[in-house]
């Protein structure tokens, strides 16, 4: 079931069962790379492992370009997605910062310094 709350947040894309549900080949895969021999598997030839999952092509896409935002929208969940993350020797913060458009250097020093700001947008539907 939609929430349309949940669908008002500016930015964010909150991880429902709906999102669950949607992302759970995708969460499934990346859940695979913890094995090493998985990983060896991905990092050999990611079309032929890839092709092994019952992913849509809008997750796979995701998956190749490392578009993180994407990989959310289709139900990814970024503590899954951050199996890919250390697969490709990437640290949490530069895979992260990469989604706000940042370095990983301003990344963590946001983070220091309480995380995002709660000014701005608030709501997208009245444009608050």
């Amino acid at each position: 079931m939609k929430d349309p709350e949940l669908d008002d947040i500016p930015g964010t894309t909150v991880f429902t069962g709906e999102q669950s549900r949607k992302g759970f080949a995708l969460n499934q895969f990346c859940m695979s790379l913890l094995k090493p021999e998985n990983r060896e598997r991905f990092k050999a030839d990611e079309s032929a492992y890839l092709d092994e999952w019952p992913l849509t092509p809008a997750q796979c896409q995701a998956v190749v370009d490392r578009d993180w935002n994407a990989a959310i929208a289709e139900g990814g969940n970024i503590y899954f997605l951050a199996k890919i993350f250390a697969t490709d020797g990437t640290s949490f913060p530069a895979a992260v910062s990469t989604m706000v458009g940042m370095t990983a250097e301003e990344y963590v020093a946001m983070m220091i310094a309480g995380g995002r700001s709660p000014e701005g947008q608030r709501s997208i539907k009245e444009g608050r």
